[in-house]
Order: structure tokens, then C-alpha cells, then sequence
């Protein structure tokens, strides 16, 4: 794979942290990856780095495996512009444009272009994103070496369609829910006696915490929580207080509130 040509066309904040991923995980060499924008002096400073810059998408979509990072409006005229010389079984192209499915693509595209639809989230800045994918007509060896990019990233996800906005909600509108709850275990901080940043500090090294121990076992929460918790003891105390309060049905009320929300706003 470090010899395939890699095109990310709309390359702004997500494109250069896919950009840079492939290199920083040994993926490909730079100057197999290709950016593309309109106003290149935004991304003129990768050059640096070896990376080709260019505002040709056309030139651009002749690599092997092609990431669509445009805005939803701007899909349509994109695609128009590379349809003439995308090839059968020469090329895989990548979505990360939230709310567009695979259908929508690929009725726009010559028949037989394999399509994989991805969704990071914005932690893919620090390689620690959560990123769902899902094709209808990309082949498994396509389907691993996307994954194998995103993995570089972050954790990866291999899920049906059906599920990808489901993963919008939990997986990148996410991303600003544990940061509220950031925000608020910060201030209750500051009303027991913590300075601003000394609660902020706290908060976060211990959301972070919480997190690994998941992650590094596979264990199911309830058993961490049970570790913390002792007969009368202040833990206890707060989580009863906090669900008295409606803290888990607020959240799951939440989840699902985005999830209709994005059900009326896309397809």
C-alpha cells in the first residue's frame, strides 16, 4: 500500500489530519498523497513536509484511493468535474461528508466505482478519533486498507449503513456531550474550592482515566463503577444523587433527540 497514490480532494482541517495520518502511521510517503483546495495558501505549508498541493481535482482523482472531504453542496459539482476520469477497478473513493449515503454518491458516479462512506470525529486532529465505515460495493482488500488509514487515527468501526447516523450522533455529536460533562464536573470543582484550571485539569485526566480502563480490559462500566463505590460512602451518595436528578435518562434523551433531529435534516 506505501506505493498507491492517496487524493484528498477539499483538504481543510479533517483532510490534513487524514493527510497526516497516513504518513505519521507509515501508511504511504508523502509525496504520495495529494491535497487539493481552491485557495492552496491554506495548505501551502505541507509542502514542507513533502506533501503535493494542487487545485486541480481532476489530476488529483487519478490516485488509487480518493477522499471526498468537500462540504454537502459542493458534492454534486465535484464529482462532475473528476466523473471523466474515474476507471473501473482503478480507484476506491472515500466519503467523510456527513449526511450524504452511499446511493446518493454512486448514482452520480460511473457504474462499478466502489464508494466506502466514513465518519470520524473531530478527535481525528490527535489521531484518537472514533471513525464508523460502511460500502455497499467496495471489495473487503478496499474496505481494509480505508480502514487500515483511519486505524492510524484512532479506533475504527466496520458497521451497516443503516447505523451511520446513529454513529453521527454517538460517535461525533459525542464528542461535545462528554465535553459538557467536562464543563460541568469543572465547575462543581470550582464550588468545592479548586481553581478554575485545577478543576478543569482534575475533570479531564479523570474522564481520561475512566476511558482507558474501559478500553484496555473490555469490561462493561457497572463493574469500574462497583471498584469506586463502598457501603455508605460518598460515591454512592452521588450517583444516586445525579440519577435522582435524571442524569441517564437526560443523556439517552439527548442521544435521541439528535438522532431524530438528523433523521429531518438528511437522507
Amino acid at each position: 500500500m506505501k506505493t498507491k497514490k492517496i487524493a484528498i480532494l477539499g483538504a481543510g482541517n479533517l483532510g490534513e489530519a487524514i493527510a497526516k495520518g497516513i504518513v505519521n502511521g507509515g501508511i504511504s510517503k508523502p509525496e504520495h498523497v495529494i491535497l487539493t483546495r481552491r485557495n492552496t495558501e491554506k495548505i501551502k505549508h505541507l509542502e514542507a513536509d513533502g506533501f503535493q498541493i494542487s487545485t486541480d481535482n481532476s489530476k488529483a482523482a487519478l490516485a488509487d484511493i480518493v477522499f471526498l472531504c468537500v462540504q454537502p453542496k459542493q458534492l454534486e459539482s465535484l464529482l462532475e468535474e473528476i466523473n471523466p476520469i474515474l476507471k473501473k477497478g482503478k480507484q476506491v473513493l472515500v466519503s467523510v461528508i456527513t449526511g450524504v449515503d452511499l446511493q446518493t454518491i454512486s448514482s452520480q458516479l460511473p457504474k462499478g466505482i466502489p464508494v466506502i462512506r466514513s465518519m470520524p470525529n473531530t478527535a481525528i486532529a490527535i489521531g484518537e478519533s472514533m471513525t464508523c465505515l460502511c460500502t455497499n460495493n467496495a471489495s473487503s482488500d478496499q474496505l481494509n486498507e480505508v480502514e487500515a488509514i483511519y486505524k492510524t487515527l484512532g479506533s475504527t468501526l466496520i458497521i451497516e449503513e443503516r447505523l451511520m447516523k446513529a454513529a453521527t450522533v454517538l460517535g461525533a455529536s459525542g464528542i461535545a456531550f462528554f465535553l459538557r460533562y467536562i464543563r460541568a464536573a469543572t465547575q462543581g470543582g470550582i464550588e468545592l474550592g479548586f481553581d478554575a484550571d485545577e478543576a478543569q485539569k482534575i475533570a479531564m485526566q479523570t474522564a481520561r482515566g475512566a476511558a482507558s480502563l474501559l478500553i484496555k480490559d473490555g469490561v462493561h462500566p457497572e463493574k469500574e463503577i462497583d471498584k469506586v463505590t463502598t457501603p455508605q460512602g460518598c460515591t454512592i451518595a452521588g450517583l444516586n444523587e445525579m440519577e435522582h436528578q435524571g442524569l441517564s435518562s437526560a443523556l439517552i434523551k439527548g442521544i435521541k433527540t439528535s438522532y431524530e433531529r438528523i433523521n429531518s435534516i438528511t437522507k
